[in-house]
């Protein structure tokens, strides 16, 4: 279901959502209200909402997906929006990444919205690179859980910050894809990120290294 008070945005997403195989879109909302009255009455798999909605045309997209997250952990939630701020994105991972995509309107394709959609129906989590840049840039340098790396696993955790897969790491860094493997094993550890999916420890501690 789609969440915007844009009628001319919902229409677009609809026709994109109805071009993809596999899909049914089942409800719009133009208010909080009625995406939560709508996710109650339809029970979709995924939600993509904007973030500022009414009644106060702040953060009510955060918010709402919060909520869901919280209250309905089965539903994904994409976030559209037109703002890359750390505050917004670090508040919506603040309780974890499972089921949730942060991307900006006016980057995003109907592909990388598919991919989205699909990736949070099964668990997953997205965010626009565009807003990883930013989140990097914007970084503290207070004393954290990173300070635990070395020099070399931080150069790491950087590029797997910005995107950047193993094998391109190995070759940005002049090292073996066995090293970089090690290297990443090792930030797992000194993290504690305990046993689990390797997208979702990556992602955990990408949001670290951001958040911290």
């Amino acid at each position: 279901m789609l969440a915007d008070d844009s009628v001319l945005i919902r229409e677009g997403l609809a026709a994109i959502v109805g071009s993809l195989g596999g899909m049914d879109l089942v409800a719009q909302a133009e208010s909080v209200d009625e995406l939560f009255a709508d996710v109650a009455a339809f029970e979709p798999d995924v939600v993509i909402t904007d973030i500022r909605m009414p009644p106060t045309h702040t953060d009510e997209g955060i918010v709402a997906a919060l909520r869901l997250h919280r209250e309905r952990p089965e539903v994904g939630v994409v976030v559209l929006s037109q703002f890359s701020q750390p505050a917004y994105v670090l508040s919506l991972f603040e309780h974890g990444s499972d089921r949730l995509a942060y991307l900006l309107k006016e980057r995003v394709s109907p592909s990388e919205l598919e991919r989205a959609i699909r990736t949070v129906a099964d668990g997953g989590s997205v965010i626009d690179p565009r807003v990883v840049e930013v989140l990097v840039s914007a970084r503290s340098a207070q004393p954290s859980a990173i300070d635990r790396l070395t020099p070399r696993e931080r150069d790491v955790l950087g590029l797997v910050a910005e995107g950047v897969n193993n094998a391109a790491i190995a070759e940005r860094l002049v090292l073996s894809p066995r090293a970089i493997s090690k290297h990443i094993n090792s930030i797992f550890s000194k993290l504690d990120l305990a046993e689990d999916d390797d997208a979702h420890r990556r992602v955990t501690a990408v949001l670290m290294w951001l958040g911290e």
